[in-house]
């Protein structure tokens, strides 16, 4: 079977290299901490675009920690039953949202959709900064300055903006929370995989090739490129002869989405591709062999970060059952 990476076997019993800070479960809990005393301020304002009979579209403005204000595209049917599913979509790494019409298929079912753009990416949310060190390019070494504090790593704070989001949308009257499920690819699929770590009402969720995992896998197999590159732009900068490697792999814990998988209540449906050399596959395993909740994973052996073909329809089955 073709792969970039250890055999198949060996992949479906990996379980990670990057360290696990031995405060991790303190750390969540206060970060959560923090979000639940941040008052949302939720305002939804009636978008632009316009589906007639199908969707009321809103502009969706809610407050993450450290006062940023938070855009997502929000879209409800409008003929659905007041209490029905929901769904949260994450985008891809620099992306947005993404157009209204691609929520349509899920309106049409009868759910809600709650598209969030990511802070300080492509879309309309706030990044309210206040870290030390380069910001020129990337979000992972955000914060992941040795000198500067843990809990100012910016994908942290992203985390927590997931986890706003899902509180907001299980709160609108419309929305039956115990039928709320989550999807993204890449980017979004690791913020998926955080969401439903830290969020346990989210039921169901169908993260693809999910980025943010195992940092330390991926540089040892010296795929520190695309959208990990600032890993080795961090070390060249701030550590050249790696003195401190440990420590910085030990920091990149408290983001590693494979830490947080434990923590899933969610049935989990993964798209994974057996040549993905942005997203290594044992990264995907590391983080998909910690969730102990109902699980499934299509693989796709010819394939890496890509479309992966038939995987999409299978997903929005299998999270319109909901």
């Amino acid at each position: 079977m073709p792969t970039v990476d250890m055999p198949l076997e060996e992949l479906k019993t990996y379980r990670g290299t990057n360290p696990r800070p031995a405060d991790f479960d303190a750390y969540w809990e206060r970060a959560l901490d923090e979000g639940r005393s941040t008052d949302p301020e939720v305002e939804l304002v009636k978008a632009d675009f316009a589906a007639p009979g199908v969707a009321e579209c809103f502009d969706l403005f809610f407050t993450g920690v450290r006062g940023a204000r938070i855009h997502a595209k929000y879209l409800r049917p409008t003929a659905a039953p007041k209490s029905h599913p929901a769904v949260l979509q994450f985008h891809g790494y620099s992306g947005s949202a993404g157009p209204w019409w691609e929520k349509l298929a899920f309106v049409a079912t009868g759910f809600s959709v709650a598209a969030m753009d990511c802070r300080g990416q492509g879309g309309s949310s706030e990044d309210t900064g206040g870290v030390k060190g380069n910001t020129l390019k990337g979000h992972i070494i955000r914060g992941l300055a040795l000198d500067d504090s843990p809990d100012n790593l910016l994908f942290r704070h992203i985390f927590l903006d997931t986890v706003q989001l899902a509180r907001v949308v299980m709160g609108f009257d419309e929305v039956d929370e115990g039928r709320v499920g989550a999807m993204g690819g890449s980017q979004g699929g690791g913020l998926t995989l955080a969401c439903i770590g830290l969020e346990p009402r989210i039921k169901r969720a169908a993260p693809v090739y999910p980025f943010l995992s195992d940092y330390k896998r991926v540089w040892e197999m010296d795929l520190a490129e695309n959208a990990y590159r600032e890993l080795k732009d961090f070390f060249r900068h701030f550590d050249p002869l790696h003195e401190r490697e440990e420590e910085i792999f030990t920091r990149l814990g408290y983001i590693d989405v494979e830490n947080l998988a434990p923590r899933t209540k969610a049935e989990v449906l993964m798209g994974t591709g057996l040549m993905d050399d942005i997203c290594p596959p044992s990264t995907q395993f590391a983080a998909y062999n910690k969730i102990g909740s109902p699980k499934e994973m299509a693989l796709y052996p010819d394939f890496g970060h890509e479309g992966l073909p038939g995987f999409a329809d299978r997903a929005f089955e299998f999270l319109a059952g909901l």
